[in-house]
C-alpha cells in the first residue's frame, strides 16, 4: 500500500502543470506596471491582472471547501482522478479552454476588482502553494470518493479530484486570456 509520501501520477501531472502556470503568469507580469497591468483590450474585458485576481479568489475558494473534506479521511491512494459523467461534461463545457467552451459571467464573489495592484502576481503564486499543498496531503486519499460542496454553485457537490481538474483547467483557461490581452496589437508596450 502507499504512504502518504507516495507520489500518484494525478499528484505529479497536476503538481507539474501549477508549477507551469507560475512560469506563465511571472512572465505575463515580467516588466509591467500597474497601468499595463490593468489595461483592457475593450470595455468590460479582462486585463491581465483581472485575470490573475480571479484565478487567485477562485482558488482560495476551492481549496477551502476542499481541505475541510479532506478532514479526517482514510487513506486510500488513487493513480488517476475520474470524473464522472456529468463533471466530465461540466469541465469540457465551462471550465477547459476551447472555442467551443460555453461563455458565463463569473458570479460575484470571484469577479476581480476594477483594479488590480502588481501584488496580484504574489497572491496567485500564493495560491498555487497551496494548492500543491493540498495536493501533497490529499494523494494518499480517494479522491475520487471524497466530495465537497462546491462553494460557487451552491447545491453542487464535486469529488475533490475533480476540484483539483477544475482549478488546473480554469488556470489554463484565463492564462490564456491574458496572453491574448498582452499579444493584443493595441497593448501598451
Amino acid at each position: 500500500m502507499a504512504t502518504k509520501q507516495h507520489e500518484t501520477a494525478w499528484s505529479a501531472r497536476l503538481s507539474f502543470e501549477l508549477n507551469g502556470d507560475d512560469q506563465t503568469a511571472q512572465a505575463l507580469v515580467s516588466g509591467l506596471d500597474e497601468e499595463r497591468l490593468n489595461w483592457k483590450p475593450m470595455p468590460g474585458a479582462w486585463s491581465i491582472g483581472q485575470c490573475l485576481e480571479h484565478l487567485s479568489i477562485t482558488n482560495e475558494k476551492y481549496l477551502t471547501a476542499m481541505a475541510v473534506a479532506l478532514e479526517g479521511k482514510p487513506d486510500a491512494p488513487v493513480e488517476e482522478i475520474r470524473p464522472g459523467w456529468l463533471s466530465h461534461w461540466f469541465l469540457v463545457n465551462y471550465v477547459e479552454p476551447s472555442p467551443k467552451g460555453k461563455k458565463v459571467l463569473a458570479p460575484g464573489k470571484i469577479r476581480p476588482g476594477e483594479r488590480v495592484s502588481t501584488a496580484v502576481i504574489d497572491r496567485f503564486l500564493a495560491a498555487n502553494k497551496a494548492c500543491r499543498e493540498l495536493i501533497v496531503r490529499a494523494r494518499s486519499k480517494d479522491v475520487n470518493r471524497i466530495r465537497f460542496w462546491n462553494p460557487l454553485v451552491p447545491g453542487v457537490r464535486f469529488t475533490v479530484g475533480v476540484g483539483f481538474e477544475i482549478i488546473a483547467s480554469h488556470e489554463q483557461r484565463h492564462l490564456q486570456q491574458a496572453e491574448r490581452v498582452k499579444d493584443s496589437k493595441n497593448f501598451p508596450r
